[in-house]
C-alpha cells in the first residue's frame, strides 16, 4: 500500500447535499450507505471505481481523500519527511484526519477509516462512461510529478505533445496531471460509449453543460451543482502515446 493509503473518495463541499446527490444519481451514479463518522450532512455516490463524497461543511475543497490505518503514526513519519499539514486532527477521542496541499495547491486528505460502505449495485459505469482519470491542473507537469511520483509511483500513461500529461495510479484512482489552460480546477474525465444517450439526458434534465469545451477534445463538459466539472470523451485523449509495462514505475530526481 502506498504512503497515502487506499483511495477513498473525491471530496467536495456543497451547501445542498440533496441537489448534488440528485444530479449524480440522474447521471447513473449509485448512492452508497454512509457511516456515522461525520456530524455534518454527508452523502457518497459511486460508479464502482470513482467515489464522490458530498460534504456540507467548510474545508479546502475539493480534496483527493485516502484512508490509511494507523494514521497518527503515519502522519508523524510524513512530518519527519517534510510534509506540511494544513489540517491535523489526531487524538484518541476523535476521528483522525490530516490534510496537505501539493505543489499546485490541490488538497490531499487522509482519514483513519472508511466513511461509507461499498455496494455491488455501484459496480457499473455511469452514463458518463468509464473513468479515465481524476485530472489535476498543474503549472508544470514534471515539477508536479516530483511531488506525486514518490507517493503514487506507478505511471499508467504519459504524453509529451502538445503538452506533457502524466497519469499515475494513486492506489485506487487514476490521477492525471495536466497543463491545459482549459481546466478551472480538479476535474473528472470519462470515456463514454454512448454520446447520443448522454446528450439527450443532459438536455432532457436541463443540466448545465458546454459542448466541446476545449479540454483535450472532450465533446462535453458538465458542471455539477457544487461546481465540479465532468469532462466526457469519445476516446482516451492519451491514446497509445506511451507503452507502459506492468512493472513500470516513474522516478525523477528532485529539482
Amino acid at each position: 500500500m502506498s504512503a497515502l493509503g487506499q483511495f477513498l473518495e473525491f471530496s467536495v463541499q456543497t451547501s445542498d447535499v440533496l441537489e448534488s446527490l440528485q444530479f449524480y444519481k440522474t447521471l447513473g451514479f449509485v448512492e452508497l450507505d454512509i457511516g456515522d463518522v461525520w456530524a455534518h450532512k454527508y452523502a457518497v455516490v459511486s460508479d464502482g471505481e470513482l467515489n464522490i463524497g458530498l460534504h456540507d461543511r467548510e474545508f479546502d475543497s475539493p480534496a483527493v481523500t485516502f484512508v490509511k490505518q494507523n494514521l497518527a503514526k503515519r502522519a508523524r513519519k510524513m512530518t519527519d519527511h517534510g510534509f506540511n499539514f494544513s489540517v491535523m486532527q489526531l487524538g484518541e477521542d476523535t476521528f483522525n484526519e490530516v490534510g496537505f496541499a501539493d505543489r499546485d495547491g490541490h488538497m490531499v486528505h487522509m482519514v483513519e477509516a472508511r466513511t461509507f460502505h461499498a455496494s455491488e449495485e455501484a459496480e457499473r459505469d455511469s452514463l458518463c462512461g468509464s473513468l479515465l482519470e481524476l485530472t489535476l491542473p498543474v503549472r508544470d507537469t514534471l515539477r508536479a510529478a516530483q511531488f506525486w511520483a514518490p507517493i503514487a509511483p506507478t505511471l499508467l500513461d504519459m504524453r509529451e505533445e502538445p503538452t506533457t500529461h502524466m497519469r499515475f495510479d494513486a492506489n485506487g484512482v487514476p490521477l492525471g496531471l495536466s497543463e491545459s489552460i482549459a481546466l478551472e480546477g480538479p476535474s473528472l474525465s470519462f470515456k463514454c460509449a454512448d454520446r447520443p444517450q448522454l446528450m439527450h439526458l443532459l438536455k432532457q434534465n436541463g443540466m448545465d453543460f458546454e459542448k466541446f469545451p476545449g479540454f483535450e477534445g472532450a465533446f462535453v463538459a458538465i458542471r455539477a451543482p457544487e461546481g465540479t466539472m465532468l469532462y466526457v470523451f469519445d476516446e482516451d485523449f492519451l491514446g497509445e502515446s506511451y507503452e507502459v509495462e506492468e512493472t513500470d514505475h516513474f522516478s525523477i530526481l528532485p529539482g
